[in-house]
Parts: C-alpha cells; structure tokens; sequence
C-alpha cells in the first residue's frame, strides 16, 4: 500500500509540474464581466481538447494548459458571438482578457457540445467521455468520476449531498424507485451524456408552485450507435474456493427508442455477490411517496419477527438468483405506459460467535445472568417478487393523469439452531439449545391515483390519492429446554422441551387522499389551500400453540397470549402555506389544522384518542448565488403507532424476548429545526455541504422491560422524559485538474430515556442513555487517461455510549485504496483493499482486511472479455462486531466467504 501511494505522489508531482496556468476575465463589449461562460482549450497539434472552464460571478477564467504548446480557446456565452483566440504557452503562467461582441445568433451550440460539463438552469449536463479513462465497466464507474456526483456502497447516487431520486434512460424510468439496479448494471461504454436534472418536477405545470429542491433525477443519453438497436452483454464463468465450485451467469439486454424501451436484468451466482437484497427488497417505493398530512407521522410498520441481515452484503455462503425486466412504451404522443417486474432469490448460510454482557444485573437475584456466550447456525430461503404498471395520460398542457400500481409478493423463511451457555453472578454456567423457525408469506399492493389541473395562469388544481392493502402472516417457533416466562403465557409444563408456536396476521387497509389549490398571486408569490385525509384500518390476530411431548398440539387459551385487535386512525386535516421570493429570500410559511381519531377495539372494550392540532411549519431559504444556497426548516409533528403497538396480547419477538403492547399510547410531538447550505462552484469545481438538525421529541413510545435472566418481558408507555438529538454533517468536495478530493464529516449526540420495572423496588426506573457519535471520511482519487489511477482514502468513526453512568467508547479505522491500470493496451489491472480497526479505550477488539484483484483482457474494438479474479486474497474468516444498548454489551464474530478465484468471459452484444 505504501508503494501505491508513493506512485500516486509521483504522478501528482510530474503531472502538475509540467502545466502552466491561463487566467483572466471574459467581458462584454463594454467591459462587464460575463458569469458562467463557456470555455474550451483545443490543442492545434493533437486537435483535442486538453481543457475547459467556466467563468465565476465577476467573470474570472482560469485553464490548465500544456507548457509549449499552441491553443485556441473558444469562448460562447448565450447572446454572443462565439469567440476565438490564440495562445502559445511557454515555460510561465499567462494572465489575458477575452472579449466577446453581442449577437442575437446563439452560436455557443458549437462549444457547449464539446464541453465537459455545461449548466442549463437547473440541468447540469456531463459528457461522460471527457471523464472515461477506458478502465470504466459500469454506470457506477462513470458517475464516481463526474464533480458533485457520488455513488455509495450500495449503489445510491448522491448529487452535492442529496439522493437521487430515480434514473432515467432517454427520459425512460430505469426501474422507478431504485438507483442500484441502474449503477451495477448499465454499461459505462452505452453511455453519452449524464444530465442531473435539480428541482425536478414529475408535473410540468406544478413546477412554480411546488418545492422540488431536494427532488433530484439522472438522465442518461446514450451513444448514437446504442439507440434503436438491441445492446447488452452476457457474463458467464467458473471459480474454485477452499472447498467447492464457485459458477455466475449474468445476461443483461437493453433496447430504446423514442416509442418504446426494453431492459432485461438477470443474475444467477454463489460467489456471494447479491444483487437484490432482502434490504433492498424491502426499502424498494416503486416510485410511490408516503401519504399523509404534512405534520403527521402514520407509518404501517413490519409485523415480521425479524430476520436476520447480512453483513456488509457478505455471509459465509450465499446463493442468489435475480431476474428483472424494466419497459416503457407510448401509444400515443400524449400517453405513456411502463412497468417493471423483479424476482430475487437467495439462499443463504450464516453463522455467529457472540458475547454479551449485561449491564446492571440483579445482585440480589443468584439466578441474574452475567454473562452470554452464543453460537448461532442460521439457513435463510427468500423468494422475493415486485410488480409495477404505470399510466401517464397528458392531452394537452393543462391536464396529467397518473396512475400506479405496484405490488409485492414474497415467500421467506429462516432456520436457525443456537447455543446459549449463560454465567449467573454466582458464576453457574448452564448450557441451552434453542431451534427457532420463522417464516412468512406477505404481499401487498399499493396503488396511486393523481391528476393535475390548471384551470389558467392563476388557478391550479392538484388531487392525489394512494392506498395501500396489505396482508402479514408471519410465523415463529422456536424449541427450547428453559423459558422464563412460560406461565406467563399459560405453557405446559414438565416437558423435555418447550416447543411453542406462533400465528399471527396483521391486515391493513390505509386511504390518503388530498386536494391541493393553487393561487398564483404573480410570478413571485402564491398561496396554497391543502384538504385531505388519511384513514387506516388494520386487524391483528394472533395466538399460541404448544407442541407436547407425546406430539399432540395443544392451543393457549390463556386471554393474555391471544390477540384480536381492531385499530383504525383517521385523519382529516387543512391547511394554508404562503410562498413568496423577495430579492435573495424565498419565503413559505403556513399551518395544518388536523382532526385526528384513533381507536382500537380489543379484549371487549374499545379505546379511542380524538383530539385537534393546529401545525405550524416555515422556511426560509437565501439564494446567495446561482448555485449556493442557504435554507432554514422549522415543524412540528404528530406520531402515531400503528396496531402493533396498541396489541396487548402477547407476541414473540424472539425466544427470550415476550412483547404486550398498550393500548392506551398517545401521540408524541416533535419540533424538528433543520438548517442546511450547499454550493456548487463550476469556476473552481469545488462542492460544499452542510446540514445541522435539531430534534425534541415529547411523550414519545418508549420501551419498558422487565428482566429474568436473559429473558425480557416489554411493553410500550408514552414516557414522561423527552428525547433530544443534535446532528451536523458536512462535505467538501474539489476537482483539480485530473485529480478528485473529498472530506466529509458526521457527529450526533442524542440524549434519550428507557424505562425498566425493578424487581427490588417494585417500581419502573427511568435510565437515561447519552449517545456521541462521530464519522469522518477522507477519499483522494485520479483521473489519468494515459495512466494509472487510484483512490484511496481513510475512515474514522468514534462511538461513545453513556448508559446510566456505564461508559463505552469504541473506534473504527478504515483506510482503503483502490488501484486500476492499463498493463498494455488490452489487458487492466484492478485491484481493492480495505482495511478495518475495532477497538476501545484500551484495546484492540478485531481488525481484518479485504483485498481482491482482477486482471482483464479485451482487444480493441473485440465484443469478447476475458477476467480473472481472486476475492478475498488474505482469506479474512470473520468480521467482529462491537454492540451496546441499555441492556447489554456485546461482541460477535460472524463468518463470511473465504477465498475464491473465478474466471469469466463476457460478450458485449
């Protein structure tokens, strides 16, 4: 690694060293500088062009040139006359003014269509070959070399710290709601242009009075000789681990044109790599946005157990298999017609060794466990299903008609056998097997309705309408030899086992609907009448059986194990916003008047919790320039809990874990403050970011447990205590040149309250729990042509945890370099390493490593790829895990894939 980073120093230094610098200010004819000209720099000898920039507010200029050398440097700006001028470099630095003439002609076409970045309003066009250095596979590889454009690990678009909403292929939706699937998968060589489109609006005519400025969309332009034609790639290849045979097989085929689009996905592999996974699945909108009323907080949350999840997307073996297919098609030149469908299958192997410490156990109790030692083997089969059809009706420009439906479907299912040897204060080791089951069928499908009006230029009429049906039957079991709360839930005793089920299902059935006025007082200001409503009903039904020795089942009729739940919450709410801009302010300040009624019927009896709120909201936002921003947030929110919460029957979350929910909870309200700045300087290509958030959050839902051994028996209480959280972030981002910088940073602290019923008190105590939580990140990277690149860079994240006077404080280091090179004109090296540091005040808990190499070969203009790679060279066993919460602390070893090599051939179609 120090090799790669002196070679880094070295091509920095000869790299810079052998350019001067050519600088000025581009003005009018009468001498005013012109902000956000266009220039090129087009090296006379090699005909290409070695540099461009743009112009700051006062007209400044500056380009990096060649020493000896002769350029002409073009110039355009909109209503003048493209200009051109000579320049010889030598050995020094150059200071020379351009002016250009006004022409009613707008021949800044010819410049702008060889620029690397141009600006258009709000759309920042990149050309993405001005940024190709021929190592690039993927659409990912591309966007992490654009200025102000990232791609995380898994697969999100960031743009000047903001996520992107969709993608988009010649104005075509690449599977609406997701960015990953469009990263990992679209070829970089198909791709053209990138434009990040900002304040983007789904409704032309919605544009003006609509807030869009956190609503960001990629589109992609595709190469000439990719439109109209069939254009995809097939993967196919075998590897070798320790033990057995590794195979993928990765087909992917795309088709656009201006009528319709077609894309084909699949992905079948056990080399671990997952494309879709269950978090994936799971966080997947389609596109649709949450309902509601602005001020209110109603989400429908998963009734599952809880499943376990991956690791940074690894386990120790994993099967996937993947197929999607995305389509757009227009009858019309007024109606357009999409979908997409998606499968993912896996099969997956995990295991854990862990420790836990619990905090604070029962002194005065000779049976408090002290100490957990863990050994988990779990075998997890999903089968993962989503279905999406899409209707957009536009006659004319007054009218839009939409219409969505969108449905997921799944079969789940995971097994896993565990080993508990618990250590009590009296320092007794007793030693439990425990078999849990758990599996689970839900679908639900959600559909949207919205049409847009505009009546003329002062009246716009705006209704939309989402429900949502959804259907949960999850099912747990678990087989053990000792259960705490066994009377509690009415078990049989005197068994070899404890082997008890569970059934439960929950039914939702939720409405939002809202009727949006919109009246255009003049181009700067507006008002905004808003009536809607949310109505939810949902079921919840659950029950326990018990498996007896002799094999008979046994149903629990005890009334505290059972469930039959009726919940339903309304909400009817209006509200008046009005938006106005003055000089560099823009103004939007309203209130929400809300009707809220929830109510739930169980055991008999019912309970309900009607009241009004009025909600106030405000923002203020400060254009300081064309592309820096500062803006001011301030609401309020109401939180409501959905029916799992108000379930007072007993229910599993876990074998050691008995959930009674409370049907008397309340709402919480939240004051939530969010002060937020970025930049984007296209003169210095420098990106900067900030955000602090302030939250206060009264009466909120909070967990109380009651602890018997390593068992929890919980429930649900509005606590009297408030929870307050302080968040800030930043990032800075610079392009120089060929090379790329980024810094950035994260710190939180949070103070929140737990309740636990004390058995020596025979009382609830409230513990409060202070949280500080830091990340820093530093990446450095390169973009040569004729070169090596890399990138490499250093994480930090510190984590410090009061829990009632108990302090822990655990450090991650993380420094990573990723190195590609052409060894010859054919064949690249590309290789990645990471590396990971845990430890506490005192010592080192865990450090690993992760290191693969790949080694391909493709002649020029050949459809044929070959590739060698090796994953996981240093054969790294497990990742550990540092954990704390108010109950215990923990430790665990997790056991992933060991080293493999694969060899594979692709076939560009």
């Amino acid at each position: 690694m120090k090799k790669l980073i002196l070679l880094a120093i070295v091509l920095i230094a000869s790299y810079t060293s052998a350019q001067v610098k050519l600088s000025g200010v581009v003005k009018d004819s009468i001498g005013n500088g012109l902000e956000m000209a266009n220039l090129i720099a087009v090296n006379n000898e090699t005909k290409k062009l070695d540099s461009y920039g743009f112009t700051d507010a006062f007209g400044n200029y500056k380009l990096n040139l060649k020493k000896n050398s002769n350029y002409i440097i073009k110039v355009s700006y909109v209503g003048m006359k493209t200009g051109e001028v000579p320049v010889s470099t030598k050995e020094e630095d150059i200071v020379k003014d351009i002016f250009l003439e006004f022409d009613n002609t707008l021949d800044e076409v010819e410049v702008v269509s060889k620029m690397p970045v141009t600006v258009k309003g709000d759309t920042i066009v990149y050309n993405a070959d001005s940024f190709k250095s021929g190592t690039e596979k993927k659409l990912g590889d591309v966007l992490n070399k654009l200025p102000g454009v990232e791609v995380n690990d898994e697969g999100e678009i960031q743009v000047e710290g903001k996520t992107v909403k969709k993608v988009m292929v010649e104005g075509k939706d690449f599977f609406d709601g997701d960015s990953k699937l469009a990263t990992k998968n679209i070829p970089a060589n198909a791709i053209d242009k990138v434009e990040v489109l900002k304040n983007h609006s789904e409704v032309r005519q919605m544009s003006s009075v609509t807030d869009n400025e956190d609503n960001i969309v990629i589109n992609l332009k595709l190469k000439e000789g990719k439109k109209n034609f069939w254009f995809g790639e097939v993967t196919a290849g075998l590897g070798m681990g320790t033990e057995d045979t590794r195979y993928l097989v990765h087909p992917k085929l795309f088709y656009y044109n201006p009528k319709y689009s077609v894309n084909i996905i699949t992905d079948f592999n056990n080399i671990g790599e997952v494309p879709f996974t269950r978090r994936d699945y799971f966080k997947f909108t389609g596109g649709f946005r949450g309902g509601g009323g602005r001020g209110t907080g109603f989400n429908v949350a998963s009734s599952d157990i809880g499943f376990l999840t991956m690791r940074n997307n690894r386990a120790k073996e994993i099967d996937s298999r993947f197929g999607a297919l995305n389509f757009s098609y227009s009858p019309t030149k007024t109606w357009d017609v999409s979908g997409f469908a998606i499968y993912s299958g896996t099969d997956t192997d995990m295991e854990e060794n862990t420790i836990r410490n619990y905090i604070n156990p029962d002194e005065n109790d000779t049976e408090s466990v002290q100490t957990e030692t863990a050994q988990s083997t779990t075998n997890q089969k999903s089968d993962l299903g989503l279905i999406k059809l899409s209707s957009s009706y536009k006659p004319n420009a007054n009218n839009q008609f939409d219409y969505d439906i969108f449905t997921k479907v799944s079969n789940q299912r995971e097994d896993q056998l565990l080993i508990s040897n618990r250590t009590t204060i009296d320092d007794v080791t007793t030693t439990i097997p425990i078999a849990q089951i758990t599996k689970q069928n839900p679908f639900s499908i959600n559909q949207n309705a919205n049409y847009y009006y505009t009546l003329n230029d002062k009246n716009i009429f705006a209704f939309e309408a989402q429900h949502l049906w959804q259907d949960e039957d999850p099912f747990y079991n678990a087989a053990l030899s000792q259960l705490s709360f066994a009377n509690q839930l009415g078990l049989t005793s005197g068994q070899t086992l404890y082997d008890v089920s569970q059934n439960k299902r929950v039914k939702t059935n939720k409405l939002d609907a809202k009727l949006d006025y919109y009246y255009v007082i003049n181009p700067k200001s507006n008002l905004n009448l808003t009536l809607g409503t949310t109505l939810s009903n949902q079921q919840f039904n659950s029950d326990v059986f018990q498996v007896l020795d002799d094999g008979n089942q046994q149903n629990i009729n005890n009334p505290d194990a059972i469930n039959d739940v009726d919940y339903s919450f309304d909400d009817y709410y209006a509200g008046l916003h009005y938006k106005f801009i003055t000089g560099i302010f823009t103004f939007n300040q309203g209130f929400t008047l809300h009707q809220y009624s929830a109510e739930n019927t169980q055991l008999g009896t019912s309970f309900d919790n009607n009241f009004t709120k009025l909600l106030p909201d405000a923002s203020i936002k400060v254009a300081l320039k064309k592309s820096e921003t500062l803006r001011l947030d301030y609401s309020q929110q109401v939180s409501f809990t959905d029916i799992n919460s108000v379930a007072e029957g007993f229910v599993f979350n876990n074998y050691n874990r008995l959930y009674a929910g409370n049907r008397e909870l309340e709402s919480a309200l939240s004051h939530n403050v969010n002060l937020s700045y970025f930049s984007f300087n296209m003169f210095n290509y420098t990106n900067v970011f900030a955000n602090i958030n302030y939250n206060k959050r009264i009466d909120a839902i909070k967990g109380l447990t009651e602890f018997s051994g390593v068992d929890q028996v919980s429930t649900s209480i509005n606590s009297a205590f408030p929870d307050e959280s302080i968040s800030a972030n930043a990032n800075f981002q610079k392009s120089y040149r060929k090379f790329k910088i980024s810094l950035g940073g994260n710190v939180a602290y949070s103070i929140s309250n737990n309740l636990f019923f004390s058995r020596e008190t025979n009382e609830n105590e409230n513990r409060e729990s202070n949280s500080f939580t830091q990340s820093y990140q530093t990446r450095f990277s390169s973009n040569f042509r004729n070169a090596p690149n890399f990138d490499v860079g250093y994480n930090v994240s510190i984590n410090k945890y009061d829990q009632g006077g108990i302090i822990n404080k655990f450090t991650t280091h993380s420094p990573f370099i990723n190195f590609d090179t052409f060894i010859t004109d054919d064949l690249v090296f590309n290789t990645k390493y990471t590396y990971n540091n845990y430890r506490n005040d005192s010592t080192t808990l865990n450090e690993y490593s992760f290191w693969d190499a790949y080694v391909t070969y493709q002649k020029k203009d050949s459809k044929w790829e070959y590739k060698i790679g090796v994953t996981n060279l240093l054969d790294t066993k497990s990742l550990n895990q540092d954990n704390t919460n108010t109950i215990f602390n923990s430790t665990s070893a997790y056991v992933i894939q060991p080293r493999y090599a694969t060899f594979s051939v692709k076939y560009d179609l």
